[in-house]
């Protein structure tokens, strides 16, 4: 984590070369009057989001909540819109198209998938469950094992990895 503290300025630094970059580059297609004119635009549709996506948010979490069911993607799906709104209105063309790609469905979904299954790799099992509801198992039965296999060792003497598994084996792939 410390690390990726300390390369924050440095990505900060990047981040506003490509900014000035990107406006140079659109002013001189457009014209700068309407690079100005889109960035205004931007940061004020990304205000109007911030307002609507926070309520939004608020009221789906609320919902979920008073129902029972686990908030967890409604939180999620309503943080993937506030990012996105708020990078909509920060000034610059390149904050505002990756705001533009959290807010539309296709960049939302997918956003929202990473941050649920960052969240599940950073919490326990339950504590994902309480967020995200129970997690739903496939699980398929195989025929059973009549004698265990004999170990074989390598060269170095080791056993090789995988368990030895006698009697009934059921296999099973987690679906969400």
């Amino acid at each position: 984590m410390r690390r990726g503290l300390a390369l924050l300025p440095v990505g900060l630094l990047l981040l506003a070369v490509a900014e000035i970059a990107a406006f140079v580059a659109v002013a001189h297609a457009l014209g700068a009057g309407w690079a100005v004119l889109l960035i205004a635009v931007s940061s004020i549709a990304g205000l109007a989001l911030l307002r609507r996506e926070g309520i939004r948010g608020w009221r789906a979490f609320r919902t979920a909540a008073e129902a029972g069911r686990p908030p967890g993607s409604q939180v999620s799906n309503s943080l993937v819109g506030l990012l996105g709104a708020l990078l909509l209105a920060v000034p610059g063309f390149v904050s505002a198209l990756a705001g533009l790609l959290l807010v539309v469905p296709p960049g939302r979904t997918l956003a929202r998938h990473g941050v649920e299954r960052f969240t599940e790799r950073r919490v326990s099992s339950a504590v994902a469950g309480d967020l995200f509801g129970p997690r739903y198992v496939r699980v398929r039965q195989s025929d059973p094992v009549d004698e265990p296999p004999t170990a074989t060792r390598t060269p170095a003497g080791e056993v090789p990895p995988g368990p030895i598994v006698t009697g009934e084996v059921v296999e099973g792939e987690i679906v969400r």
